[in-house]
């Protein structure tokens, strides 16, 4: 079973929101050119492959909404949106032998569109860990004032584009991002960090590893920690990873106690101090091995605060949301 098919709220909603999204990185890439016609030089070999994979991932998501495809299609495209990146020059510069790089790129960009895929099971979870990854791009182009290239306008146009959905996805929604959303959100978020998270300026200067390891982890702390959680549970269960279920730790924080609207601040929350990290991370100019400790340390915290609580049994709270799901399923 594809894990976008059992969702927490179990009311129909339309699906708008990825198609809004692709809407709105057309629409700045085509402005851009308008306002800036001698930035046409710029549409450069990698910025034709991010457009072509972020199409390609539109495409998928479109047609899994449509059609529910066999997951080793999806699979398939996802490795052809990897493979484009690659083949057009985006990919991680972290080893000196390419074949590692390309890989790592490879794992990188399909486990991402997996991982924000998964992510989306409750209002406004997704968006919101969408929203403060793209900030945490936005700090890196602040601090290496990078403020005259495509990416940083089309990286504002989809931040005002899913702060836009937030309002509509917010809970109770009344409109979801579909496969369509989390597939394109997966590879744009992939192609952008790419550039401006593993291979940003103060991570290739200084040459230091872990830096480059630390920034993406901390932009995408959220997704990384769920989907890893998931997978761990029910790989010990014997189950597929990608069986769907209400086993997220978003899902487990609600059993907590918390209502569907703390769960997105409690996200955003996280999003928001590891957003902080990211800007003190890139103020460092010597880096040694306490920081790299350190911001590992948080990221490890968060991890293992949001995997313990799915080892808590809250019975109680989980049986009142069945319940109130069946009410749901009844009314509609």
């Amino acid at each position: 079973m594809d894990e976008n098919l059992i969702r927490w709220n179990s009311s129909s909603k339309p699906s708008f929101g990825g198609i809004s999204f692709f809407i709105v990185f057309l629409l700045v890439l085509l402005l851009y050119q308008v306002l800036f016609p001698k930035a046409i030089a710029s549409f450069d070999l990698n910025l034709i492959g991010v457009v072509a994979a972020c199409s390609i991932g539109f495409l998928v998501g479109l047609t899994d909404d449509a059609f529910n495809t066999n997951p080793s299609l999806k699979f398939l495209a996802q490795a052809i949106c990897a493979a484009t990146l690659i083949i057009t020059g985006n990919y991680i510069q972290l080893f000196d032998n390419q074949w590692l790089n390309f890989a790592l790129t490879f794992l990188w960009v399909i486990g991402l569109m997996n991982s924000i895929n998964m992510l989306d099971n409750m209002d406004g979870v997704t968006t919101i860990a969408s929203i403060f990854a793209l900030i945490g791009m936005l700090t890196v182009i602040y601090i290496n004032k990078e403020y005259s290239n495509t990416y940083f306008i089309l990286i504002i146009g989809l931040l005002g584009g899913l702060i836009g959905f937030l309002y509509f996805n917010w809970h109770p929604s009344r409109m979801y991002m579909g496969d369509t959303g989390s597939q394109f959100l997966g590879v744009v978020l992939a192609a952008l960090s790419i550039q401006f998270l593993w291979n940003n300026e103060v991570a290739l200067a200084d040459k230091i590893t872990s830096r480059q390891f630390i920034l993406p982890l901390l932009a995408f702390l959220v997704p990384i920690s769920d989907t890893t959680t998931v997978t761990i549970n029910r790989l010990l269960k014997g189950q597929s990873p990608f069986v769907g279920g209400k086993d997220h730790t978003t899902h487990h924080l609600s059993y907590l106690g918390f209502s569907d609207q703390s769960v997105s601040l409690i996200i955003g929350g996280i999003g928001l101090v590891s957003t902080v990290l990211m800007l003190i991370a890139l103020s460092i100019e010597n880096w040694t091995h306490l920081f790299t400790i350190l911001f590992s340390t948080y990221a490890l915290v968060v991890f293992l605060s949001l995997y313990l609580i799915t080892k808590e049994r809250f019975s109680g709270n989980k049986k009142k949301h069945e319940s109130q799901s069946e009410k749901d399923n009844k009314s509609t």
